[in-house]
């Protein structure tokens, strides 16, 4: 009887050490086109729920992608996973910021984005030179970017998160669409804010209609724009309708022909997006991109529209980390001061 026990013993120990391996395996398993600090300690079902959050972190604006992240975190319990998008001179500086303050618990990759890729594809333009900056144009290169996830969720980096980002992520996209934004007519009671500091919310606002190549795509200037500020994508989809390679074309015909720019409404990014995914997508819950609050220093929402909002967007000049800017104490909230002073907020008393 006793050397059939110890058998089974050894047997049993031999069991436990397979498994100890390959869980081993699997929890320092990193992927190699990626550069990643953290180590994923989740069951491989728990892995299933992922979600995946792009954020970019520009140089001189690194504050609002850390006070983005910050309220995404703090409100939710779901699985979320942040792909942190900076240049090659950037990415110390953010992933200092996260390693040394509350953010260090967040589950994160640092992505490199090569701006070389832009090459040819911008056209130069001095009077709003911030919306040239590489970064602007990572939301065209999301499949490149983020390989291993069927749905992704990309925000600017202006923003704050009030509710549960579940619910963003759970956005139904219909058949056939890569994409999900805020159409810009959605919320009658943004309507007076739009009309009184004379915002654009058609695609008049944003393609130039004397050119000839516009006109030829038959899209009515009335129509209603979207805001890719906040993109919930099918990666699927993208990459089957070369939706990337579409916005190329169009940002290369701009190149040549001025088809529109920074001095319309949404500068150079946004315009090529609605040319591709015009009647191609679909719509998010207009109380989960509530904009234009960087649109004017003086116009204000009211308090209680802002508490029942979802997500908050500073699109526009005025920045909540800048002076002037309006309804700072909400993004302020969320703000994580920079342990290496680099990044200091701009105020009245400052």
């Amino acid at each position: 009887i006793l050397p059939f026990v110890s058998v089974n013993q050894i047997l049993l120990l031999l069991l436990v050490l397979t498994v100890c391996a390959i869980l081993y395996n699997k929890v320092h398993q990193v992927p190699s086109t990626l550069k990643n600090e953290t180590v994923d300690l989740e069951s491989p079902e728990e892995m299933e729920e992922e979600i995946p959050v792009v954020i970019c972190a520009a140089a001189g604006r690194m504050g609002a992608a850390i006070a983005a992240i910050s309220s995404i975190y703090s409100n939710t319990e779901a699985n979320v996973l942040f792909y942190i998008v900076g240049l090659k001179t950037t990415i110390p500086h953010i992933r200092k910021w996260i390693e040394n303050t509350k953010l260090k618990e967040i589950k994160y990759r640092v992505v490199e984005f090569n701006p070389m890729v832009l090459k040819g594809k911008i056209r130069q333009d001095a009077s709003r030179p911030e919306l040239l900056q590489p970064l602007n144009f990572v939301r065209f290169y999301l499949p490149l970017l983020i390989q291993k996830h069927e749905k992704v969720i990309y925000l600017d980096d202006d923003i704050i998160v009030q509710g549960d980002i579940q619910e963003l992520y759970d956005t139904k996209l219909a058949p056939g669409h890569a994409a999900a934004f805020s159409d810009d007519c959605d919320l009658p009671s943004t309507h007076e804010m739009v009309r009184s500091v004379g915002m654009q919310n058609t695609y008049m606002g944003f393609l130039d209609y004397r050119r000839q190549a516009i006109r030829d795509l038959s899209i009515s200037p009335s129509t209603c724009s979207f805001n890719p500020g906040v993109i919930v994508a099918n990666m699927t989809e993208w990459k089957h309708q070369r939706i990337t390679k579409q916005l190329e074309k169009w940002m290369q015909r701009n190149v040549e022909e001025n088809l529109y720019s920074s001095t319309l409404g949404g500068g150079v990014a946004t315009s090529p997006m609605l040319i591709v995914f015009h009647g191609k997508y679909s719509t998010i819950n207009p109380m989960w991109h509530i904009r234009h609050l960087g649109w004017s220093p003086d116009t204000r929402y009211s308090e209680h529209f802002l508490q029942e909002a979802k997500l908050l967007h500073w699109n526009g000049r005025y920045k909540p980390w800048d002076y002037p800017s309006v309804h700072t104490d909400l993004w302020e909230n969320w703000f994580i001061p920079d342990p290496s002073g680099k990044f200091k907020l701009t105020r009245p008393d400052s």
